[in-house]
């Protein structure tokens, strides 16, 4: 889950979840008829008993914006772009090098921890991570494939219903398209099909388990409070295992009301909640003690021990977690205290020999069921005063809306395809490969005949229309405490593009009956009021169409120069024809281009003209495009005013040609327009620095011996020193060439003046200055001279006041190691000057970071 998700186990009781065994009869562990033919691979003879499986469930809310398919800057995740890139710094890039130090608190080895653990990334996390980490992204796959190699041909990753929507409180179609795309979207990611599946939440219900159980999935995990009884197969009575009794060493078979047979896996509860929340990571000893200490000396056939916990508690809720991770598992193999395996491989050994019931409508991270997804059930973060109320309008609207597009999608629906919601089960192919040959293969399977242009942008709008449909039952928009937050206000956008898409298909007006509904939802916070409010205040404005993608290019262009082609977020425009002007302060753009929907297909050619007067005051105007005589004579027109520099007479004419409809900064998507405001203010920043410099050099002698009183400076003066002292630093740190002498006296007047450091911009300029430079020696590492920059580099970090994240540096570091450093040493060994000078340095640099040499 995301940032503070993690409180779902907490709302566990120890209660609850109670004892974690049962008393035992005597069981067979060959394999069952029962089970058997659900297996991958076959019983094998034991030559482990004790197995172990860490399960780490990754996943963050889609947060990309429903309009541009993109994520917009997120200022709450600086210093960096949003919150998915700095969970990934923190937490998914750790995992794929996690350290193991020695008792000098040096990295003795790099591990991957994805290699050894069983795994889920949510299918709408990797999208993001293919497009924006691929590094990242290769190596969750790499893994994957890696863990076949050593668990029997079983891979660790596991499927996940498509956009964590809770399914039981999902329809029955929405249940099954959510299993459908989250294989699909599976098997093309990992090239493989999943033997198990996550649930959103660990919700279930029968009719969830039965459709993946008939999709083809062997297994699923659970918590234990949510199995209720179990028994022998081919037993008759049932043994109640409520309040968390199950045995979690064993899987169980569950039978669905249609016969169809699924595995079940009951994870520890108690050593989860330890993970999770009694820092048990805070040691990586005591970590794997309490893991191979679940083990019953009692039972003698094979117990795996089994923990799930949210992957982002190995890095981003507990810093450094991996580490420990990591040392936990080294240990555990090295002392041989258990064997390490995923869910595929120990199912394939030991199938199971009980079945099992369970509660329906239960979940890992609410005591009442599913509750925390609709109703005011006092699961929540803890804020006194506030109440959950607004969760059941905000479902019952969204039911609403769902329900009131469905007749409708249906009957435009089957006008153009064979069978609507089969088409919607299969536009997942669709959505991962959005290219020419995908759109036309679904057309081959779905389209009732062929179809014109125009009537396949209907199609596609169709295929949105429904998946915004979906993703506005992403469950975050429920978990937390506000109506206001930004996961609710994200399901809420969802469903502004759904109400946006059926007034464009149906000519149905939903938005005013959906905003009646959506009003019952009432804020905590008096400023916000309602969910209509704040449908008017953030779901409103980010609405996007064609007109609005041609003012951000028209706007846009006049700072970013483009070329005949560009995309602007997931829109394809053509540049058909452009005229820029300049007039003193005045500058302007003119022109007309094609615009193309990547998502939809849907594309208009628009006339646009902007105008930039200076500072922050632009001005533009986008339409339809004309025909050629009407367009050569409103661009005579207008550069003949622009020319004369008659501001009057430009105005006049963009009011005229454009109508009242004009569009200002304010129009710029997000990102673009934080760099366009910056490029603005450029200068005014350039002055103010520039005085608050002049001051800090005309009265540096002053300031500092009012420091060797003991006299606290002026309020005044220490803004201005600090502003300057920072902006030299920023400045120093980012320069090609570092220059050392200037930074530890830039830093000694900090220290000297008790000035506040701009820590966090100053971490993140000098890891990328060590990152860069690192990256070069590695690319390169015989090179003697970006070996001598990077130790420079880094003997300039060691004198910082604060620590610097070499993690990327060190991974360069120490893979060479392994590749040119033994033949080097070799070198020098017999006599070579230049070996040994390189050696020298790389010895000093592996020092520097903490990096132990082989003996």
């Amino acid at each position: 889950m995301g940032t503070d998700s993690r409180a779902c186990i907490a709302a566990l009781s120890f209660q609850l979840l109670g004892e974690r065994r049962f008393s035992q009869s005597p069981i067979s562990h060959k394999p069952s008829a029962h089970g058997a033919f659900i297996m991958k691979g076959f019983a094998s003879k034991f030559d482990w008993m004790r197995y172990l499986c860490i399960h780490c469930h990754f996943y963050q809310p889609p947060r990309e914006n429903p309009w541009l398919e993109q994520i917009e800057l997120q200022d709450s995740a600086y210093p960096y772009h949003d919150w998915n890139e700095r969970i990934a710094a923190e937490c998914y890039a750790p995992n794929l090098a996690a350290r193991i130090l020695d008792g000098q608190h040096r990295i003795a080895r790099i591990v991957n921890n994805y290699s050894k653990i069983s795994f889920n990334f949510g299918p709408t996390l990797l999208s993001w991570a293919a497009e924006r980490a691929p590094d990242i992204y290769k190596g969750i796959i790499d893994s994957d494939r890696d863990s076949q190699k050593q668990f029997s041909g079983h891979g660790s990753a596991m499927a996940q219903a498509y956009n964590h929507m809770i399914m039981p409180l999902a329809n029955s179609r929405d249940k099954a398209t959510q299993i459908r795309w989250g294989i699909e979207d599976f098997s093309k990611r990992f090239g493989r099909l999943p033997e198990g599946m996550w649930l959103p939440e660990t919700a279930v219900d029968l009719e969830s388990l039965d459709l993946m159980a008939r999709a083809g999935i062997a297994f699923t995990v659970l918590a234990p409070h949510q199995a209720s009884a179990v028994r022998p197969l081919g037993g008759e009575d049932w043994q109640d295992v409520s309040g968390g009794k199950v045995d979690p060493t064993h899987p169980y078979l569950l039978r669905t009301p249609s016969g169809a047979l699924i595995n079940i896996f009951f994870y520890d509860g108690p050593i989860s909640q330890a993970v999770a929340f009694e820092k048990l990571l805070h040691n990586g000893e005591a970590f794997a003690a309490r893991l191979t200490g679940a083990f019953a000396e009692s039972d003698d056939g094979p117990q795996l021990m089994h923990i799930a916990t949210d992957g982002e508690t190995y890095g981003h809720h507990h810093r450094h977690g991996e580490m420990a991770l990591a040392y936990a598992f080294d240990l555990i193999e090295a002392k041989k205290w258990a064997r390490i395996t995923n869910y595929g491989e120990f199912l394939a050994k030991s199938p199971p020999a009980w079945e099992a019931r369970i509660f329906e409508n239960t979940s890992w991270s609410c005591i009442h069921g599913v509750e925390r997804w609709r109703s005011n059930c006092g699961c929540n973060a803890g804020r006194p005063g506030w109440n959950q109320e607004w969760r059941r309008p905000l479902r019952d609207t969204l039911d609403w809306l769902r329900d009131s597009i469905a007749p409708d999608f249906e009957a435009l629906g089957s006008t153009l395809l064979r069978d609507p919601w089969a088409a919607r089960d299969s536009y997942i192919a669709v959505i991962l490969n959005r290219f020419p040959e995908s759109r036309q293969r679904f057309g081959q399977e779905h389209f009732l005949r062929p179809l014109s242009d125009a009537e396949q942008v209907t199609v596609w709008k169709l295929m949105e229309l429904q998946r915004n449909a979906m993703l506005m039952y992403t469950s975050c928009g429920w978990f937390f405490d506000e109506l206001s937050g930004i996961e609710t206000v994200q399901v809420i956008q969802y469903a502004g593009r759904v109400v946006q898409l059926a007034a464009e298909l149906f000519s149905n007006a939903l938005e005013g009956p959906f905003l009646e509904r959506l009003a019952a939802a009432r804020s905590n916070l008096p400023e916000y009021g309602d969910g209509a409010n704040i449908y008017r205040r953030y779901v409103k404005p980010s609405i996007v169409d064609l007109e609005k993608v041609g003012a951000h290019y028209s706007i846009s262009s006049l700072f970013t120069p483009y070329g005949e082609k560009a995309d602007v977020f997931s829109y394809e425009v053509k540049r058909l024809d452009y005229h820029t002007g300049e007039a003193g302060q005045l500058r302007m753009a003119l022109g007309q281009a094609s615009f193309t929907s990547k998502v939809t297909q849907e594309s208009e050619i628009l006339t646009f003209w902007v105008v930039h007067f200076g500072d922050h005051n632009v001005a533009g105007g986008v339409r339809k495009g004309d025909g050629g005589g009407t367009y050569q004579d409103m661009l005579a027109s207008i550069s003949g005013a622009f020319e004369r520099v008659d501001i009057p007479e430009v105005v006049r004419l963009l009011d005229r040609r454009f109508g009242e409809k004009t569009y200002s900064l304010r129009s710029l998507f997000r990102d673009e327009q934080r760099r366009i405001v910056r490029i603005i203010l450029s200068s005014t920043v350039a002055e103010a620095e520039a005085a608050y410099l002049q001051l800090y050099d005309r009265h540096a002698a002053l300031m500092r011996f009012l420091m060797t009183l003991g006299t606290p400076m002026p309020r005044e003066f220490t803004a201005a020193v600090e502003y300057a002292i920072n902006g030299l630093l920023r400045r120093a740190f980012s320069n090609d060439e570092l220059d050392a002498e200037r930074i530890r006296n830039l830093l000694r007047e900090a220290q000297a003046g008790n000035l506040t450091l701009d820590r966090t911009t100053l971490e993140f300029l000098l890891r990328q200055k060590v990152d860069s430079l690192a990256g070069r020696f590695a690319a390169d590492p015989s090179n003697l001279t970006k070996l001598q920059d990077l130790h420079k580099c880094l003997t300039i970090v060691k004198q910082m006041p604060f620590p610097v994240n070499l993690w990327a540096a060190q991974n360069h570091v120490y893979a060479i190691q392994g590749r040119l450093y033994p033949r080097l040493r070799r070198r020098a060994q017999r006599g070579d000057e230049r070996a040994q000078q390189w050696l020298d340095q790389y010895v000093s640099l592996s020092e520097l970071m903490s990096i132990r040499l082989p003996a």
